[in-house]
C-alpha cells in the first residue's frame, strides 16, 4: 500500500468525467487500498479516484469510523437541504459554505463488486454528494455560496 499524490485545484484531471468500472482488477484493488491510506494520511473523510490521478468511478469515504468503498456510485434519491462549511483535500487550507441534500439514498458496488444501497443523512450525505461530484468533474468550489475562507489547523488554534 502507498500514499498517492493528491491532485490540487487547477489540475485538469479534476475537471474530467470518470469512466465506469466494468470489473475489479488486482490493480484497482490496490488503488482502493492506496486511496484509503492517502485519505487517512491527509486526515480527510473522502477521496475520489481523480484526486489521485485516476479517471475511474471510485470513491472512498469514512466520516465516522465506517469506511465506504463506492464503485460506480449513483445517487438514487435526495431530500431536504443542509448548508455547512465544506473543504476538500484538493483545495488545502480552504473551505466554503455549500448547500447539499440533507438525505441521500445511493447505490454502489463495494471492493468485492457486491452491490449495495446506502441511506445517509447529515455529514455522510454531504460526503457522498461531494465525492460523486468529483467523478463528474465538479468541485465544491463551483457550489460555494460566498467566498472561500481559510481553515486554521487544529494544532494552531
Amino acid at each position: 500500500m502507498a500514499i498517492r499524490k493528491i491532485r490540487q485545484l487547477g489540475d485538469e484531471i479534476l475537471r474530467k468525467k470518470c469512466r465506469e468500472v466494468p470489473e475489479l482488477t488486482p490493480k484497482l484493488k490496490e488503488l482502493i487500498e492506496d486511496m484509503y491510506d492517502t485519505m487517512y494520511e491527509a486526515e480527510g473523510v473522502g477521496l475520489a479516484a481523480p484526486q489521485v490521478g485516476i479517471l475511474k468511478r471510485i470513491v472512498v469515504i469514512d466520516v465516522d469510523g465506517t469506511p465506504y468503498t463506492m464503485i460506480n456510485p449513483r445517487i438514487l434519491e435526495t431530500r431536504d437541504t443542509q448548508t455547512a462549511g465544506e473543504g476538500c483535500l484538493s483545495v488545502p487550507g480552504k473551505a466554503g459554505d455549500v448547500t447539499r441534500p440533507a438525505y441521500v439514498r445511493a447505490e454502489a458496488w463495494d471492493e468485492n463488486m457486491e452491490h449495495y444501497v446506502v441511506e445517509a443523512d447529515g455529514y455522510l450525505a454531504r460526503a457522498i454528494c461531494h465525492e460523486v461530484d468529483h467523478l463528474e468533474g465538479i468541485m465544491y468550489v463551483d457550489k460555494v455560496e460566498g467566498e472561500l475562507y481559510d481553515v486554521v489547523p487544529e494544532d494552531e488554534e
